[in-house]
């Protein structure tokens, strides 16, 4: 097990450039995964194994990722000194493990949807990831997001996604216009003002659900692509929903009628 305890460590640098970076992430295809949960998760989905393990001296002491450990023989670990760990950490206490993993590649042609999620500009990483992670619960097969959506592979989304990531076909710099001209089945936008309910809405079948920014809602355009305008009813005195709370209700309306 290499040892890195110096700031000026050539590995570090590029590991430090990929936790803090949307744009060296894109240039790598590379990401961190923090945390036993994250990197169990990744295992569990039949993904390739990591191309690097990161871990400080308690690592070695915890039995869990010690049996973590157990199932990457081949992987190289290096073991970083504790400040060094915490650089590349956002939590606030640090985790004993990281993965630096390869950002898994769809190809395009590959695409295939009959319940899926498009995403417009969502710039909040907390939500994005909460999304990706009702999505996996409900059985989505693919989460498609606009050009100026956050990163998705980003730490913080990772962990907000709780490895929903690795259950779902995920496709970034997406023409959303396209997306739902050519979408085979039902596209519905979720609007304050409309007045379908999402209850009276036949949710079986495909279908996939538009969701727009946090702030601005969704496009004029888009929505003018989208003849299936629906609500959430809120008897109480909320004029809306959080965004990520809005899809999960969506979702499981669908999983309900779906049975």
């Amino acid at each position: 097990m290499k040892y890195i305890s110096s700031h000026s460590n050539p590995f570090f640098k590029e590991l430090l450039k990929v936790a803090s970076s949307a744009r060296q992430r894109r240039k790598a295809q590379q990401t961190l995964l923090e945390g036993a949960h994250l990197l169990q998760a990744y295992h569990s989905s039949g993904n390739q194994q990591p191309q690097h393990l990161l871990v400080t001296e308690a690592a070695v002491k915890n039995r869990e990722v010690g049996e973590l450990l157990n199932k990457f023989p081949d992987v190289p670990i290096s073991q970083l000194d504790d400040s060094l760990f915490a650089e590349l950490s956002e939590l606030k206490t640090p985790s004993c493990i990281l993965a630096l993993i390869k950002i898994p590649q769809i190809p395009s042609s590959s695409v295939h949807a009959s319940f899926c999620l498009l995403l417009e500009d969502i710039q909040d990483p907390g939500n994005l990831g909460s999304i990706l992670r009702s999505a996996a619960a409900a059985g989505c097969d693919a989460v498609f997001l606009s050009k100026s959506c956050t990163d998705v592979w980003s730490p913080k989304v990772l962990r907000a996604g709780m490895g929903g990531h690795f259950v779902l076909s995920i496709y970034e710099s997406i023409d959303l216009l396209a997306m739902v001209t050519g979408f085979q089945g039902k596209a519905f936008a979720t609007v304050v003002s409309a007045n379908s309910s999402l209850y009276d809405c036949d949710l079986r079948g495909n279908i996939a659900f538009v969701l727009g920014n946090e702030g601005a809602g969704m496009s004029e355009g888009l929505l003018a692509v989208i003849n299936r305008h629906i609500s959430i009813p809120m008897p109480g005195c909320s004029e809306s929903l959080n965004v990520a709370v809005a899809t999960a209700v969506c979702l499981f309306e669908a999983v309900r009628q779906r049975r």
